[in-house]
């Protein structure tokens, strides 16, 4: 039997049960940790003192599976919620019978708003450093785009809103709309696939992105580094439309136009039809109203020059 991984072969492999003790003796090695995550799939079973859960990484997919005893989930009264952010003291173990690693927590504690916010500044600044919200590098809006690309809760408030307010001033403009979950552990994937998908697409020449007011947790993925990111890499513009004026997501600072509403991002993406006819209409009565001028003033310099005695009595 070989006695390093690396020295087996196709002729002398190590059975399933020596790899499984293996890897159980390296994760016994390893230390007690603490991790940061978002707490989902929470279950427990009647009468069992254990509970299962998952914790999930915030800005990527990856997650890991966690038990812990009953008595540790109830410590955190009503922190335990779906997608609650939370720091746990765990320990590895791996399970050699179906090749499983998961952690055994011992502790758990909430995140509060005042770290989120903390951590929120630090990314900021590290993303300004690095020129994300610069000004030069803002596209400005088409005056009157093609397809307007819309990401926004399922039957949301904001879809309403941005629809509406552009459909009254432009009737004939055109949408794309994508409806994703717009808070908890799915939304930063949900939405930047969504983004991904209108950018990708040549006839769609502005995109926004559009939720209602909220928690400072409910709006946490539009302060998620990977979603800012993914707003930087867009070629179209985009318009960033998150919660009420006083909400300021990091998804504001790299958008390409900042509207303080659902319904200001309809007024930003296409002109009102009625001021541009308006628009038209005063341009046009300048012209009429020159042009008349001009033929005035061509007219009495003609008679100006006819009354002229050399022209009365040419002889």
């Amino acid at each position: 039997m070989p006695a390093t991984a690396a020295a087996t072969t196709a002729e002398q492999p190590w059975p399933v049960r020596l790899l499984s003790a293996k890897i159980g003796d390296y994760v016994a090695r390893m230390s007690t940790v603490w991790v940061e995550g978002q707490l989902v799939q929470v279950t427990r079973r009647p009468g069992q003192a254990t509970a299962f859960c998952v914790l999930r990484d915030a800005d990527v997919d990856m997650s890991l599976s966690v038990t812990t005893s009953v008595r540790v989930l109830d410590a955190l009264g009503p922190a335990l919620v779906e997608g609650a952010r939370v720091v746990v003291r765990a320990t590895p173990e791996f399970w050699a019978r179906r090749g499983s690693l998961q952690m055994r927590a011992d502790a758990i504690r909430p995140v509060g708003a005042g770290e989120l916010l903390a951590r929120v500044e630090e990314l900021k600044r590290v993303l300004a450093a690095e020129g994300l919200f610069a000004a030069e590098r803002k596209k400005p809006l088409p005056f009157l785009p093609r397809v307007v690309g819309l990401v926004c809760g399922r039957a949301s408030a904001a879809e309403h809103d941005v629809l509406v307010t552009a459909r009254g001033r432009w009737p004939g403009v055109r949408f794309e709309v994508r409806e994703v979950v717009v808070q908890g552990v799915d939304a930063v994937a949900q939405v930047s696939r969504a983004l991904a998908e209108l950018d990708g697409m040549d006839e769609v020449d502005v995109v926004v992105v559009a939720r209602g007011g909220g928690s400072l947790e409910d709006l946490l993925p539009f302060s998620n580094e990977a979603l800012v990111r993914a707003v930087a890499a867009c070629r179209t513009p985009v318009v960033s439309a998150i919660g009420h004026e006083v909400d300021s997501p990091l998804l504001d600072l790299v958008a390409d136009v900042r509207a303080s509403t659902p319904t200001d991002a309809g007024r930003r993406v296409v002109p009102a039809v009625a001021e541009e006819l308006a628009g038209v209409a005063g341009a046009r009565d300048r012209l009429r109203r020159a042009l008349d001028a001009r033929l005035s003033a061509e007219a009495s310099q003609v008679r100006a020059l006819r009354a002229r005695p050399v022209l009365a009595d040419p002889g």
